[in-house]
């Protein structure tokens, strides 16, 4: 005889190391984002200190990597030096890690710069000033510098003639 349906069996609740090999299964993640990440799933800062610091001696997180992999990132996403330095700062990595991560990239910003405005603008680029302007704003936006936008646009930002 069925006396109704029988209960489900509770899974334990992953450990702190489980749950950041999860995060990190998915993409590449830096300490201080991992850490915080956990710490939003409820997991004591200590012992979410501890799981990441555990997982980076294992070879599962590591800055480095991460760096690297998020410059790829945004170069493909057409964004600049500027913006992907910030950003990697943003994400607790220090000095050297940011620098070892911009080293990373072997191409040149400013192609990079070029191929945003050829895929916006056309394999013509922008062709009269109010079209450069626009060009030359999405770039500054983008993380760009001045040279770069230049080379990108043949638009000077700092002459006030356009």
């Amino acid at each position: 005889m069925n006396d109704g349906p029988r209960p489900r069996r509770q899974r334990p609740q992953p450990t702190a190391t489980q749950r950041a090999l999860g995060l990190l299964t998915r993409r590449e993640h830096s300490r201080r984002e991992l850490t915080r990440k956990l710490a939003a799933r409820g997991v004591e800062a200590d012992e979410a200190q501890a799981a990441v610091a555990k997982l980076a001696d294992a070879g599962w997180q590591d800055d480095a990597r991460f760096g690297q992999s998020l410059v790829r990132s945004r170069i493909s996403g057409g964004y600049g030096p500027l913006h992907v330095r910030a950003e990697l700062g943003m994400h607790g990595l220090d000095r050297e890690a940011v620098d070892a991560a911009m080293a990373s990239f072997e191409g040149d910003w400013a192609e990079v710069a070029r191929d945003l405005v050829r895929r916006r603008f056309g394999d013509a680029g922008p062709s009269d000033p109010a079209q450069r302007r626009k060009a030359a704003d999405l770039l500054m936006r983008r993380g760009f510098d001045g040279d770069r936008i230049r080379a990108a646009t043949r638009f000077d930002p700092d002459d006030p003639e356009g």
